[in-house]
């Protein structure tokens, strides 16, 4: 049997590549939830100059300590009035008005917020004298030019995802468009006869079809083109007939027929054409099946999972998402209650972050209980050789909400 470090390893090795291909330049409005491509240097300063933390006055430190080293209070003429997107000009001694972002004029030094002098908002009028009250520190609420990146600096790393701030931290750097990973295309097949799509009449012994919709969101939120069929035939030739229609894509992702049963239409259909089906130390999710197939005239990688809807969907967690997205966030967190796990499997189980940070378990360990995965916002993982973890003791958990 497998472990599932193993499969994982096969899994990269067979479709990291194909997944990875070739970038594309898109707008920043445009790139909300893609990869980045490649590492992204910014070309300027930021921030650029230095500018005020605060509405307040520019002051020369040094001037202002001196004009009372014991009590550190003095007067200080007003002697300009600068607002955000003014020219950088000299210093002219004493004190400027300055609002916050404003560049800070070269030779100042620091600024005193206006609430130290008078009222918010209320400031003397060139000319005027201000009364300062405590002695200034040099850099005392300046925004110094470079304090967040200087020019050369990486901003984002390639296999970033990004998102408001890192789209808001790419325009700051004055850029327009950005080099980000294509959209994999992946064709999901979800296949039994046992299968109905949503909407149709049930007919006894039937279920309805979760995980072509599911396994489809999983793709699409993790960054790739999802294309969606089912074959809810377990006869080889409809499968074939689905897969020959597809037209080229970087993946295929079939779910259900990889069993050591009877009728298992996947495994009966590529099987021979050269994909591996076997069995990996995992529950659920055990079943596996993983090559590479002709579509269109390419050859393509495969990976086949079962067709329970939790397997499906812990197994594109494990396998699949990593090589489209990054791994999952991971903690620690005790559980609030005792749980036991088969020894010899890595079990995957789902719960709920709880208000006093302990993880709850929601539902049991079956692979159909579908329902419990939807009120879940978290995987915990209870490895190989692990029978039992009592309350209280921490386990690996994936937020999956996030």
């Amino acid at each position: 049997m497998t472990t599932v470090a193993e499969h994982q390893a096969a899994v990269r090795a067979l479709a990291e590549a194909a997944l990875r291909g070739a970038a594309e330049d898109v707008p920043l409005g445009a790139a909300l939830g893609r990869i980045l491509a490649a590492d992204v240097t910014s070309a300027i300063d930021l921030p650029p100059f230095d500018n005020s933390q605060m509405d307040g006055y520019a002051v020369r430190a040094g001037d202002f300590n001196r004009l009372s080293p014991d009590a550190g209070t003095g007067p200080l003429r007003v002697t300009g009035h600068i607002a955000a997107g003014d020219p950088i000009t000299a210093f002219a001694g004493g004190a400027a008005a300055i609002m916050t972002g404003a560049p800070l004029p070269p030779g100042a030094d620091a600024v005193v917020p206006v609430e130290a002098v008078g009222g918010p908002g209320t400031f003397a009028a060139v000319g005027e004298s201000i009364e300062l009250h405590e002695p200034v520190a040099p850099g005392a609420f300046v925004r110094a030019r470079g304090s967040d990146l200087a020019a050369g600096d990486t901003v984002l790393s390639a296999g970033t995802l990004l998102g408001p701030a890192q789209l808001g931290a790419l325009a700051a750097s004055g850029l327009t468009t950005v080099a980000v990973r294509r959209r994999p295309r992946v064709l999901i097949v979800s296949t039994g006869a046992e299968l109905t799509a949503p909407g149709e009449p049930l007919a006894p012994g039937a279920i309805y079809d979760a995980n072509a919709i599911a396994l489809a969101a999983a793709v699409t939120q993790a960054g790739g083109t999802a294309l969606a069929t089912g074959v809810y035939s377990d006869e080889p030739e409809h499968l074939r007939v689905a897969l020959d229609a597809a037209g080229p894509v970087e993946l295929v992702v079939t779910s259900g027929g990889v069993s050591a049963g009877a009728h298992e239409v996947v495994r009966e259909t590529l099987g021979p054409l050269g994909v591996r089906f076997g069995s990996v130390a995992l529950q659920p999710g055990g079943p596996q099946g993983l090559g590479t197939i002709d579509i269109s005239g390419f050859p393509t990688p495969v990976l086949c999972f079962p067709g329970n809807p939790v397997s499906a969907l812990v197994s594109f967690e494990l396998f699949l998402r990593p090589l489209l997205r990054g791994s999952r966030p991971t903690t620690h967190l005790p559980l609030a209650a005792s749980v036991e796990s088969p020894i010899g499997k890595h079990q995957v189980r789902r719960g709920r972050i709880t208000t006093d940070h302990t993880v709850e378990l929601v539902g049991g360990p079956s692979s159909h209980l579908l329902a419990a995965y939807a009120r879940s916002d978290a995987l915990v993982h209870l490895p190989e050789g692990v029978a039992h973890v009592a309350a209280g003791e921490p386990v690996e958990v994936w937020r999956i909400d996030e």
